[in-house]
């Protein structure tokens, strides 16, 4: 178990090392190594009785993300040309940091502040893709890092699914979660009901914090692998190598069982076909999808009694709102649609998502937008959709006319946003710290790739 908290270090002394020689990029190894296994590595860290160190370990996120956009910042001598994107999400900071500078809501300045990092840091490391050089970043290594990630995730949930037992039980989860941020245990197993589902099934999470994370994170290296060996004629053939990479996203995807992300698994695939004009994956899909509602419609057939079993149960009582998470996930949005109607500017900063769960006070929840709309109100959540919303209309208005590793980056955003829309309706996917931190710093690469290409364009 120490290999976590030493993955952790080396990787952020990696790339402080490659940092300071120049390669500016490398922070995206700490993106993908580091911060794919932070929770294990600081509750392994915690077990170890390393307790002091915790909160320094935490850090390395955010000393990473600022020490790079402060050094950018300040050696940044380049013409930009602002993107309606960069606009929309200076404007997202500016109005949620009045929140946490204000004192409007029922925390303290320093609750105030974390609760803020919490919510709006991803607008900082966005900014720190979008001023980078995309000319000096190797896309192609870090898109077959990310395959790598996916490969190893797999294999642990192979060994967890072979010894039935949660990685994260041998990682002092428990005890971690308790002492630093007032989550005690729940569920069969002593860790939370997100690592279990209806049915008897017990959900895996790799070497991520949870479920859910592990299943959006599949997503991603499935959306990566999608873009590096698709080429500018969107011809798509896999070597050995991205056939084990595939393999490994659908042994994730199906151990990690979270339905969200299981649909958008498919739904990305489907949007693949659809992008890259690949009619044979679309009417696959067709008849496949044709053949999911025959068999649902066959499950919902009145057999006699309620005695639902295994995926069945699943399936039914996601359907007609008796499974407890469908309930949960339901109750969840109508206090947050409650809370917004009836506090159209929010009801101030820490009141939904994990700082209020921490504290005890949450409102809403297990849905981002929900989760910014209730502490922020109506215009951070207009901005926030408006920001989601212009990245896939800018990706997919873009793709056709990129080439070469731009061209992949911005096949790989689109798929991921795409994907992500189902899960954002049953998750706080900005929780994740890998998830955020990633897809943001991809985020502002392409804006970056787009609008030095809108210039040159300009200027040609």
């Amino acid at each position: 178990m120490f290999l976590f908290p030493l993955i952790y270090i080396s990787s952020f002394l990696l790339s402080i090392r490659e940092f300071l020689r120049g390669n500016k990029e490398s922070i995206l190894l700490f993106l993908i190594f580091g911060l794919s296994i932070y929770t294990s590595a600081t509750s392994v860290a915690f077990q170890l009785g390393f307790k002091e160190s915790i909160p320094f370990l935490q850090l390395f996120k955010e000393i990473g993300i600022i020490s790079l956009l402060s050094w950018v910042l300040y050696h940044y001598n380049d013409r930009l040309n602002l993107h309606l994107i960069d606009y929309a999400m200076i404007g997202f900071f500016a109005y949620t940091l009045l929140y946490a500078l204000l004192p409007f809501g029922d925390l303290d300045a320093i609750n105030r502040i974390i609760a803020l990092k919490s919510s709006s840091f991803f607008v900082l490391v966005y900014f720190t893709g979008r001023l980078l050089n995309p000319k000096e970043i190797f896309l192609s290594k870090y898109f077959l890092y990310l395959m790598i990630l996916a490969v190893a995730a797999a294999i642990v949930v192979l060994f967890e699914v072979y010894t039935n037992q949660h990685l994260q039980t041998r990682t002092g989860y428990t005890e971690f979660n308790s002492h630093f941020f007032n989550i005690e245990p729940s569920g069969h197993y002593d860790l939370s009901w997100t690592f279990e589902s209806e049915g008897g099934f017990k959900r895996f999470a790799s070497f991520f914090s949870n479920p859910l994370e592990h299943a959006a994170a599949t997503l991603i290296s499935l959306a990566v692998l999608a873009a590096f060996y698709t080429d500018d004629q969107y011809r798509f053939k896999l070597d050995s190598f991205g056939m084990v990479a595939l393999a490994a996203t659908l042994i994730s995807i199906i151990y990690a069982v979270s339905r969200s992300s299981f649909v958008s698994y498919f739904i990305l695939i489907y949007a693949y076909g659809w992008i890259t004009r690949k009619k044979y994956i679309t009417k696959i899909a067709h008849l496949g999808i044709l053949a999911v509602i025959l068999y649902v419609c066959y499950l919902l057939i009145p057999k006699g009694n309620d005695d639902y079993v295994g995926v069945q149960e699943i399936i039914v009582r996601t359907l007609n709102f008796t499974n407890t998470s469908s309930v949960a996930h339901l109750i969840e949005w109508i206090q947050g649609l409650n809370a917004m109607i009836q506090s159209p500017l929010g009801l101030g900063i820490g009141t939904s998502g994990r700082v209020a769960g921490s504290l005890g006070e949450n409102v809403g929840g297990e849905n981002q937008f929900i989760v910014i709309g209730v502490q922020f109100g109506v215009i951070a959540l207009f901005l926030y959709l408006f920001i989601y919303a212009s990245i896939l209309k800018s990706s997919w208005q873009w793709y056709y006319r990129l080439e070469g590793k731009e061209k992949k980056m911005c096949l790989a955003l689109l798929l991921i946003k795409i994907a992500f829309l189902i899960p954002s309706f049953t998750s706080e996917l900005e929780n994740s710290v890998y998830i955020s931190y990633l897809t943001w710093f991809m985020t502002g690469i392409f804006v970056n790739m787009v609008s030095l290409k809108s210039l040159k364009e300009k200027d040609a």
